[in-house]
């Protein structure tokens, strides 16, 4: 597209490494291999589906893997995708990358932003299929340098949380072979040519529960024969809030937040219900688990207090585990993107509050491996910083990665792990 960033003008973003350090990963990416990927990358992004609506992201991403040596696999566990290159003997290693965007209507003024009205790749997936799809072309070209079978899974419905366990119900692992590491990365407000590994969970264990209040409407003019869900509603909102400050050990770390409340529509009109959307975050299931039971004993107290007509109806619509990375997987890559990127570039990740459902994958001794991946241009970091003001976060109707330089960097951190536990595992 007009005045987007091409193949031709993508480098390297990091200054030259020290003399102890090595050559830069993305300066040795081949510049038809990030061409390709760009391409990739631009389409998706301009064209973003939501969870469970991926079809056309998904052809896109097959067809890549296709045309790059895959044996590919549509529809698995929805509009996923599986792409298989068996290499010989050796172990499995499945790369996971993320087909959704998000319900968020783009601000980014880039000449390639989202031609869907309301809807925007606003997590990085977009550059998480391009790198996954950049790194497979490295590695088919590649074949010599390692052995055994790697399989590339573009996963839908990530956003919503159900992908991944939707995969699994649709036999990934037996129909495809049971990998012994599933790698993944993600997009981060970080300097682009930067990486992040963590100890101990990289992100936190979450549920989403709906809750549905009855109460008994009637006339705003005669409260007394009512039963307002809308009060019920609103002191539930205030009460939960003490999950965290008076039921959360100061020592662990839990966000609870309500992010919907919907009740009525006319104010002379006392409804009969009231709904409430939860998130609880924990960084591990037990805290959350304590978090989730506190929340539905608030809710049912206050409805009683109430005198509610009906006990609250109360779903947990989506369930993650904390994304705790093997050990000894991480370590092995970590080391790996030091000696590629150098020591200076491979970063601490804190943890965060933020929750996917990659966790899912890690089931029957299956490893993961899982860092993030910076995406700020040197000029927007130093600007951001200089201004005092914070840069636009995951999920930002201004969240646009520098492609020219997180792209580059992104496919090589990939390669890099790929061919590293390959050897690892042999």
């Amino acid at each position: 597209m007009t005045g987007a960033p091409n193949g031709d003008t993508l480098r390297a973003s990091t200054p030259a490494p020290g003399p102890d350090t090595a050559p830069v990963g993305p300066a040795a990416v081949p510049r038809e291999t990030l061409r390709a990927a760009l391409g990739l990358y631009l389409e998706l992004h301009a064209h973003p589906e939501l969870s469970g609506a991926e079809a056309g992201t998904a052809e896109r991403f097959a067809a890549r893997l296709e045309g790059d040596g895959a044996t590919v696999t549509r529809g698995v566990g929805g509009h996923g995708v599986v792409g298989v290159l068996r290499n010989g003997p050796g172990p499995t290693l499945l790369v996971r990358a993320e087909l959704d965007a998000l319900p968020i209507g783009e601000r980014t003024g880039l000449a390639y932003a989202s031609t869907v009205p309301g809807t925007m790749h606003a997590c990085g997936h977009d550059l998480h299929l391009a790198s996954a799809a950049g790194a497979f072309a490295l590695l088919a070209a590649d074949a010599d340098a390692w052995s055994g079978t790697l399989l590339v899974v573009g996963q839908p419905a990530e956003e919503t949380l159900e992908g991944a366990g939707a995969m699994l119900a649709d036999g990934l692992y037996e129909r495809f072979g049971t990998p012994d590491t599933v790698l993944a990365q993600h997009t981060a407000p970080l300097p682009a040519g930067t990486l992040a590994h963590g100890r101990g969970a990289m992100m936190a264990a979450s549920a989403a529960l709906d809750v549905v209040i009855h109460g008994r409407g009637g006339h705003a003019g005669t409260p007394q024969l009512t039963v307002d869900p809308v009060v019920t509603a609103a002191a539930t909102v205030m009460r939960l809030q003490t999950v965290v400050s008076r039921e959360t050990a100061p020592s662990d770390q839990v966000v609870l937040t309500v992010g919907s409340l919907r009740a009525g529509l006319r104010g002379n009109v006392v409804p009969d219900d009231a709904e409430l959307s939860i998130t609880v975050r924990a960084t591990s299931d037990r805290a959350l688990e304590r978090a989730v039971e506190a929340a539905r004993r608030i809710v049912r107290a206050e409805c009683a207090a109430s005198g509610c007509p009906e006990d609250p109806d109360i779903t947990v619509t989506s369930r993650s585990p904390a994304l705790l990375p093997d050990p000894a997987a991480t370590a092995a890559v970590r080391a790996a993107h030091e000696r590629e990127f150098g020591r200076h570039r491979v970063l601490e990740w804190p943890g965060s509050m933020a929750t996917e459902d990659f966790p899912r994958f890690a089931v029957d001794g299956v490893r993961t491996a899982y860092w993030m991946v910076g995406t700020v241009s040197p000029r927007q970091w130093h600007e951001a910083h200089s201004a005092g003001r914070p840069l636009p976060p995951n999920h930002s109707a201004e969240f646009a990665p520098d492609a020219r330089t997180a792209l580059p960097a992104a496919i090589a951190a990939m390669a890099t792990a790929v061919r590293q536990l390959f050897k690892e595992t042999r």
